[in-house]
């Protein structure tokens, strides 16, 4: 199993620069407005500086610190107005990028190759859709806005330090290099580490994910220790690897506090020096002083959300490494002459140098109706997926007409060929928008005769709103089976010429999946039918049955035919019809 890709740093940067041009008007407003909330910032050391030359010099009196104090609070009050304003801005600009992204690895997702969604897995997938939009979501809506509002801060008192004294300023300059340093340091190694712990989410998602899904199976085969080894295994590589984390910040947050302690200490040692010796005033050694300390703020934040940034990247690595994916489906291909399938010395591996399927040939004529059947692991599954174009065969080719299904354009494909599994899914909406998924401009007369047709008309009808009651998890609960009848009924809606229903009447008892297939039969009279079945009455209504041995057909024909022969399809009739007797 391969996990989905991850995006490299260019091409996190790349994105990111596009969604800045995107947004470039409301970003400048947002940073103009932090800008004036950081000079009217700046006004109160400044004051502060001026009163104590003032107090020093024996100049200061009532109408100067009226003035003074009057200019304090009407820049207190800009400050905060103006940071109100801007907070209100980067909280609107994040969550209209957040929602774009969201959409956007929504598309991303949505447009994966079903063959990529399987190879990865559910675990994958689904700790990308929870864990990582999390994580991206609180980077994008107040690590990225405080960060660069931390830096315009930063930089505008800098700037200002420099404008009241150029040489006091130079104390507060000493804890550059090891804040430099140790921030580099952390840098090289952190990425790699919150990738590695983004990972580890990943793979415990999927091992609970596919325990929990298949509890049965466990229970029955015995594989409750085995899956519990697995789970401790993924649990001790998320814990190393959120240790290994959290070590890169145990060893840099100490060193950047020291650095912030180190530069206020230097600046009022070196600012008292040169007042004493009267080389600037003391209130600008006052005001310096005071700027190293504010300064010491948006440092601190800018150290701060540089590793909320540096677990944001990672996430956003793994979004945008989804849509790296591209379907090699071809966007135009030329319609095919005729309806037969071909299947021609098919070869299939889902790893490498292990064929399931060998040298398989098969010619369906529309209209026909064929079984195949044979043991589990046979390959039946295999062939259908083939046959749907779900996979590309490793060898041969398999096509309608005379087109590879393989080189069909996905909307092309499914007018031609759709399969149907025993797996289906309700989707939140009512019955007829679950529906019309197959066919969005079906009507009200459309949905219920498709209803109809798979015989879940009469409870359809009874559900509290009929064709528009609310399913799936928020809504009205219905059973496997009655899902299953939906997932037939939007088949039959979506009118392919080819059908491949892989044990799809497999939820339903006997009786009703026999009476389903009845029905069914009615409906899809004259188009092709690939039944991929474990109960052998559909061999026998069957036009022809294919037996699947270990990846090869070894028998075909008409049922009474293979039943005449008495090889492989005579044995599984017999072993069915006594299990059947059996069971009765």
């Amino acid at each position: 199993m391969s996990a989905l890709p991850i995006a490299d740093f260019h091409v996190v940067r790349a994105h990111a620069r596009k969604k800045a041009r995107e947004h470039r008007g409301m970003l400048l407003v947002m940073l103009s407005l932090y800008s004036l909330a950081a000079i009217a910032g700046l006004v109160a050391p400044l004051i502060i500086g001026k009163i104590t030359t003032l107090a020093t010099t024996h100049r200061l009196h009532d109408h100067e610190i009226t003035v003074l104090v009057t200019q304090m609070l009407a820049a207190s009050l800009l400050y905060t107005l103006f940071s109100f304003l801007a907070r209100r801005r980067s909280y609107i600009l994040g969550e209209k990028i957040f929602a774009e992204l969201r959409e956007e690895f929504l598309h991303s997702v949505l447009a994966l190759p079903l063959v990529e969604v399987e190879r990865a897995g559910t675990g994958d997938l689904l700790s990308r859709t929870t864990n990582d939009i999390e994580a991206l979501a609180r980077t994008v809506r107040f690590a990225v806005p405080e960060w660069l509002v931390a830096i315009i801060q930063a930089v505008l008192t800098l700037v200002a330090m420099v404008l009241v004294s150029p040489i006091v300023s130079l104390a507060g300059l000493v804890s550059l290099p090891v804040l430099f340093f140790s921030t580099r340091y952390y840098l090289k190694y952190a990425t790699p580490g919150y990738l590695r712990e983004r990972a580890s989410y990943a793979t415990l998602s999927g091992t609970v994910a596919e325990t929990t899904e298949g509890a049965r199976t466990v229970d029955a085969h015995r594989l409750a220790e085995r899956q519990k080894k697995r789970v401790d295994g993924n649990l001790r590589e998320s814990f190393y690897s959120e240790m290994y984390t959290l070590l890169m910040r145990m060893n840099w947050f100490p060193a950047v506090e020291s650095a912030f302690s180190l530069s206020v200490a230097a600046t009022l040692g070196w600012g008292g020096w040169l007042a004493l010796n009267h080389d600037v005033s003391i209130g600008a050694a006052t005001t310096i002083v005071l700027y190293v300390v504010q300064i010491n703020d948006p440092l601190d934040r800018i150290i701060a959300w540089l590793d909320e940034l540096q677990m944001g990247q990672s996430s956003f690595a793994r979004l945008i490494g989804v849509s790296v994916v591209k379907d090699e489906r071809p966007t135009f291909s030329v319609e095919p002459h005729n309806e037969v399938i071909t299947v021609r010395d098919v070869r299939y591996a889902y790893r490498e140098g292990y064929d399931v399927l060998h040298g398989v040939d098969l010619v369906i004529t529309p209209g026909e109706r064929l079984a195949i059947v044979g043991p589990s692991g046979a390959g039946k599954s295999t062939l259908g997926r083939l046959i749907a174009g779900i996979d590309a065969p490793r060898t041969g080719a398999v096509m309608v007409g005379n087109v590879p299904l393989a080189a069909m354009p996905l909307d092309m494909l499914r007018r031609h060929v759709a399969l149907v599994t025993q797996e289906h899914h309700i989707f939140i909406g009512t019955v007829r928008e679950n529906l019309a998924l197959a066919r969005p401009s079906a009507t009200l007369p459309d949905v219920e005769a498709a209803l109809e047709a798979v015989d879940a008309i009469d409870w359809v009808r009874a559900l509290p709103d009929g064709v528009n009651t609310e399913l799936g998890t928020t809504g009205f609960a219905i059973t496997p089976a009655q899902a299953q009848q939906l997932a037939l009924a939007r088949l039959v809606l979506a009118d392919p010429h080819t059908l491949v229903l892989d044990e799809a009447t497999a939820l339903l008892d006997p009786r009703a999946a026999r009476h389903l297939e009845r029905s069914l039969s009615a409906v899809l009279q004259g188009r092709t039918v690939v039944a991929i079945a474990h109960r052998l009455h559909t061999a026998h209504d069957a036009d022809r049955v294919a037996v699947v041995m270990d990846g090869t057909i070894v028998e075909l024909g008409g049922h009474d035919e293979l039943l005449a022969k008495n090889g492989e399809y005579a044995a599984l009739w017999r072993s069915w019809r006594n299990e059947t007797t059996s069971a009765s």
